[in-house]
């Protein structure tokens, strides 16, 4: 029997191949256009080298400089540590548990608590796999053979997800003995992970990996103490609920939960502002500033209202100055990379005229005020004063709230530097992480249909952007924080899923986000829904995102 033939177009080649023929073996054909490549975007969709190709298309072969590369890059190094790891500790258990500093950090359960030695143990058996180049195969198989193996592996946790999910077939992928589905498309073999750094971090390790601007090399090592403490006591309190992972919240919400972990996750956020509060109210004569920044949708604008709220409680009546009314004029904006207006540089904000705003009010001084008017990107006087008194501190959120730069006149032992963000500490199960970002971006998405008319397809557009501010200028200063603040809610992705679902699947094949809002599917196809928000006080963070904040 003949086998039918599709047309499969590389750059500007044609190539008739039989159906079924595997994107790797249409590398092979074109080496000139795939050289050095991991995955490949097929039409709008990415796909790994082990996929087969059904129809007609256009393949564009992609490098560890693209997103979708590194993520690739990132899951197969997961799944080359987790194999070593079973085979140099036999019977232990790894946990992925976050991201830290440009890598992941996990831990492994054993009987024998796990040292150094161990940890350079694995890394030499990972170096040896990355040596005999081990394929990474993709099978469909069904789901109870998919039962079957992981519980012969020990991936209890795997299989309690499984028990929940609709569906007869499990994508899993084969690392010779190794079997396991980390929910993303792998890299061909274990021959192409040539750039990593294993870690001991106690009690547990650091898998360091590239950046995507310069994938062969891993950056120096830069410790995170503050952020590696927000997501112990994230864990800590977690394990407190028993909700680790993606099944233990089904469980719980199947149970008729929700309305106790909502009232109880709220309660702890309340107490954490509480906290941030009678710190800043226990040295309220010195502290006259503070700062507030963090990363996109982390609900800084929700934790601001609240911690004023806070503050009133301890005797202070703060007043908020918005970064905004001291752009400069639009004419004097600095330009980005690509000649477009960079309205995140600090260079975008009138320094001198903002810190000598600051200096005078923390002296008493009467200061009038500007508005931005953004239709004619020039900055207005529309006679608005402002006076503070001493139990007045003067709260500023924005980007660069964490940059001495921006208040260089204030001396440092005047500011409180709060650090905002949403670092999910709740995983799909023990190899797979929840990333904090694609969190955020999902909050931003269902805020921005919500609240700004904007579709899904655009806020993924625009996503990009956003993220390399954050890299640029929140990231490299979030451990100069006095405090940091978690704004994640165990129990949020229960009721993003519907919003966002709805919006993901509004994007088409012929879309050029398709790919991300399949992935995004994906990931959202693990969690139980909850329409009924009634039990989610108007006071939430998260009412920032899905409406009927009391903030508004």
């Amino acid at each position: 029997m003949v086998s039918k033939k599709i047309v499969v177009t590389v750059g500007d080649r044609r190539l008739e191949v039989p159906e079924g023929t595997l994107v790797g073996e249409v590398a092979s054909m074109v080496p000139g256009d795939s050289q050095g490549t991991v995955v490949a975007r097929v039409d709008n969709d990415v796909y790994g080298y082990q996929f087969p190709l059904t129809e007609d298309c256009r393949v564009e072969f992609l490098d560890t400089r693209t997103e979708d590369g590194m993520r690739a890059y990132r899951a197969s190094l997961v799944f080359l540590f987790v194999r070593a790891a079973l085979e140099v500790i036999p019977g232990c258990t790894v946990h992925i548990k976050h991201a830290l500093n440009n890598g992941l950090y996990g831990e492994i359960d054993h009987s024998q608590p796990v040292i150094e030695k161990d940890i350079k143990a694995i890394e030499e058996r990972m170096w040896a796999l990355v040596k005999e180049d081990v394929p990474f195969t993709r099978r469909i198989v069904p789901v109870e053979e998919a039962k079957r193996i992981y519980a012969e592996q020990g991936f209890e946790d795997k299989v309690r997800l499984l028990e929940q999910q609709n569906g007869d077939e499990v994508v899993l992928y084969n690392f010779g003995w190794f079997h396991d589905s980390l929910r993303a498309v792998l890299v061909p073999s274990s021959g192409y992970l040539q750039y990593f750094k294993l870690r001991y971090y106690l009690p547990g390790f650091i898998l360091e990996y590239p950046r995507r601007a310069n994938p062969t090399q891993i950056p120096e090592y830069v410790e995170q103490g503050k952020l590696f403490n927000e997501f112990f006591k994230a864990e800590r309190w977690q394990r407190n609920l028993r909700i680790p992972d993606a099944a233990s919240l089904n469980d719980c919400i199947l149970r008729g939960g929700f309305g106790d972990l909502v009232t109880v996750s709220e309660a702890y956020h309340e107490n954490q502002i509480r906290d941030i509060a009678e710190q800043i109210a226990k040295d309220r004569d010195r502290l006259r500033l503070i700062l507030i920044a963090g990363p996109s949708s982390s609900g800084k604008t929700t934790f601001a209202r609240r911690l004023k709220v806070q503050l009133r409680v301890f005797g202070l009546e703060p007043v908020a100055i918005g970064l905004d009314d001291y752009f400069v004029d639009r004419h004097l904006t600095p330009l980005d990379e690509d000649g477009q207006p960079d309205f995140e540089a600090l260079e975008a904000i009138d320094l001198e005229l903002f810190n000598e705003h600051l200096s005078k009010l923390i002296q008493g001084e009467e200061v009038a005020i500007p508005t931005f008017h953004f239709p004619t990107g020039t900055r207005q006087w529309n006679g608005h004063k402002l006076k503070v008194r001493p139990d007045q501190p003067i709260i500023i959120e924005g980007i660069h709230g964490l940059n001495d730069q921006l208040t260089k006149a204030i001396p440092k032992g005047r500011k409180f530097k709060i650090y905002v963000s949403a670092l999910t500490n709740l995983n799909l199960d023990d190899h797979t992480r929840i990333s904090t970002t694609d969190v955020r971006l999902l909050r931003r998405m269902v805020r921005d249909n919500q609240f700004r008319g904007h579709d899904a397809k655009a806020t993924i557009e625009r996503w990009p952007s956003v993220t390399r501010g954050e890299r640029r200028h929140i990231f490299p200063f979030q451990e100069s924080a006095d405090v940091m603040f978690n704004s994640t809610l165990i129990y949020e992705l229960a009721v993003l899923k519907p919003l966002a679902t709805r919006l993901l699947k509004g994007i088409t094949p012929a879309d050029r986000q398709f790919s991300e809002a399949k992935r995004l599917l994906r990931f959202l196809e693990h969690f139980v829904a909850v329409d009924d928000w009634s039990a989610i006080p108007c006071t939430s963070i998260l009412q920032e995102f899905i409406g009927g904040s009391c903030f508004d």
